[in-house]
């Protein structure tokens, strides 16, 4: 038996020990569908000029948007299927359907397969962006479990960057090919990881808490043991005893369920769902979606394809900088913490935005674009050290297991929707008013997500997942108006066994 499983529940265990390395394994393994989020968030924007279907407006708002519409609903979906089957099930799914989608894509024939491939690659993505963080917060130790969920939106840069960098190869090597070739490569080259993952996550321990929950006590025991703990079953009986109500206590099972959706899950809904809704309508994706198309009026005076293969490059460099910045989100997500991180982070993309909305309306030339092209980039840098990380964390941590899965995929399914409202929106935004002022509407909405996240957004790092439901339940019988604090007396005990 390890030393870190001497004397204590199975909850503790996980709790307190420190990674192994096969816990950045597992995770990376469980984000890989972050990977495919953000691979497919830029490789439609990078070939939308190149696409030789003819298209209606509707159809290339949905070409660009629809993929978040269908993650809205696989996000809505997997929530009680995760409940129900677990974890590790729905993510070997959402891989592949992923597959699917994306060689439907590289095949697609006429709009009409292009347009089911898209809405197949967003079920896919949405399932697995309301489950990850679920899944790794049920496992991660609570004093690296900010590190940990946060590579879920690292896995997102990573794929945004990568592909940038294939569609800029992929439309240098073969410019002669874009319209044929060059397009159908670029998104079906997405199934290569989905199809490793496909294989890999059959391997994956099934969540720890989801089993205990479930009474599968012998699982729970082959699944610890997989992340390193050898415990007992009279420890994981005791546990379960100390943190959940047996069904017979419970009596009628749909009265149960609704027993789970306590005021407190419901505050903490509340604050995951805004959260997510801020963090999407500030902006972010504009520039993944669209960025070559707005870029590629500032490079042109050469041919077509060549502006646009050079407006693909300067978008990498922001997908760059975007994980280069998430970096540093893992490094002080469990320092400094959540709150502290995401006000910073909205705070410093009001500021950027302004420059960029400065630069684009009343400057020109070479002013202009590097003007416009560094605020893009610390704008991006801003959110992804404090806001992008910080929401999929708090999805992952803040819900008690009974009901995390389903309140997970609620929160991300406002995620999907308020992007997909976003995207369809943007040009018709921008047509409106211009670039520049939607830039200073970016601005505004980011400051009063400064001000939500000052009033309502508890501190919790530190916490185990169990604690963080306590001090949502206190502020939820304090009042809607009541700040949420940390559990008294928490930082002094972490600092007496630290």
């Amino acid at each position: 038996m390890s030393e870190a499983s001497r004397g204590k529940d199975v909850l503790a265990t996980l709790d307190e020990h420190v990674p192994t390395s096969f816990y950045w394994k597992l995770t990376l393994l469980a984000t890989v569908g972050g990977f495919l989020f953000g691979y497919d968030t830029a490789n439609i924007g990078s070939v939308l000029n190149f696409v030789p279907y003819e298209l209606s407006d509707l159809a290339t708002g949905y070409l660009v948007a629809g993929a978040s519409l269908g993650a809205a609903v696989g996000a809505f979906f997997a929530g009680p299927l995760t409940d129900k089957f677990g974890r590790k099930s729905l993510l070997v799914a959402d891989a592949g359907i992923y597959a699917a989608g994306a060689i439907l894509s590289a095949v697609a024939w006429n709009v009409e397969v292009l347009l089911i491939a898209r809405t197949l690659i967003g079920l896919a993505v949405g399932a697995d962006s309301a489950i990850a963080t679920a899944y790794i917060a049920e496992y991660a130790p609570k004093n690296r479990r900010g590190a940990l969920s946060i590579l879920q939106q690292w896995m997102i840069t990573v794929g945004i960057f990568v592909s940038y960098v294939i569609a800029f190869v992929v439309l240098r090597a073969m410019p002669q090919h874009t319209s044929t070739v060059d397009w159908r490569l670029i998104l079906g080259l997405g199934a290569i990881p989905a199809l490793l993952a496909l294989v890999l996550r059959t391997q994956m321990p099934e969540s720890p808490r989801w089993l205990l929950k479930q009474g599968r006590f012998d699982d729970v025991r082959k699944a610890v043991a997989q992340l390193g703990h050898e415990v007992t079953t009279e420890q994981i009986r005791a546990s379960a005893q100390a943190t959940l109500t047996p069904p017979e206590q419970e009596g009628e099972q749909k009265r149960s369920r609704i027993r789970d959706w306590t005021p407190g899950v419901r505050r903490a809904l509340i604050v995951v769902v805004v959260f997510f809704v801020f963090q999407q309508i500030t902006g972010i994706n504009v520039p993944f979606y669209y960025g070559p198309r707005i870029l590629d009026p500032y490079f042109g005076g050469g041919s077509e394809v060549d502006a646009a293969t050079l407006a693909v490059g300067v978008t990498a460099i922001m997908a760059a900088v975007n994980v280069i910045a998430t970096y540093f989100a893992f490094r002080f997500i469990d320092r400094i913490g959540r709150r502290r991180l995401a006000i910073a982070g909205f705070t410093g993309m009001a500021v950027f935005i302004l420059v960029g909305a400065i630069g684009d309306g009343l400057l020109a030339g070479i002013a202009k674009i590097i003007v416009v092209l560094i605020a893009l980039d610390f704008f991006i840098a801003s959110f992804a050290v404090g806001v992008g990380g910080t929401g999929w964390l708090i999805q992952g941590e803040v819900f008690p297991t009974a009901v995390r899965g389903r309140a997970a995929a609620i929160g991300a399914t406002a995620d999907w929707l308020a992007n997909f409202a976003l995207i369809l929106l943007f040009p018709i935004w921008t047509s409106a008013i211009g670039l520049s002022w939607v830039m200073v509407c970016f601005a505004a909405l980011c400051l009063m997500a400064v001000a939500f996240v000052a009033a309502y957004l508890p501190e919790t790092k530190g916490l185990s997942v169990e604690q963080i439901t306590e001090v949502f339940t206190k502020a939820a019988s304090a009042g809607v108006l009541a700040r949420p604090k940390r559990l008294h007396g928490q930082d002094e005990t972490q600092q007496k066994t630290g």
